[in-house]
């Protein structure tokens, strides 16, 4: 059964004083769970559990985001973290702190077989 990707969110979260890393991933996660509904599994007799969900953290030390604490703020599927370099570390000097920006990409996947459904254009009326 081929496997299709349903949703697709981004979000973006912060650490302004304790240049935590992990805290500013999950912040991010939460940003862009905060933007998606998915009524989709219970309108379509699906189980939640059989969902992939791919997230994709950027940060500038990705070494330093604990993969498992983002995994966990997952509410449904089955979550597969990986941490590349990105998002923002913005230096204060006069204050000695670092603000770190965390992105997160977020993608849903789902096996579906072929002709099961499909979405359409709706219907045009002339």
């Amino acid at each position: 059964m081929p496997e299709r990707r349903l949703i697709l969110e981004m979000g973006s979260g912060n650490d302004l004083y304790g240049e935590d890393y992990t805290k500013a991933a999950c912040r991010a996660v939460q940003d862009a769970l905060h933007h998606s509904s998915i009524v989709l599994f219970k309108s379509l007799g699906y189980d939640h559990r059989e969902m992939r969900v791919q997230v994709t953290i950027g940060v500038q030390k990705p070494e330093r985001v604990g993969a498992e604490a983002v995994a966990a703020e997952l509410p449904r599927g089955r979550a597969e973290v990986s941490v590349v370099h990105g998002g923002l570390d913005v230096h204060d000097p006069d204050n000695a702190t670092t603000h770190v920006i965390a992105t997160a990409a977020i993608a849903a996947f789902l096996s579906i077989k072929d002709g099961e459904w499909r979405l359409c254009p709706p219907a045009v009326e002339h």
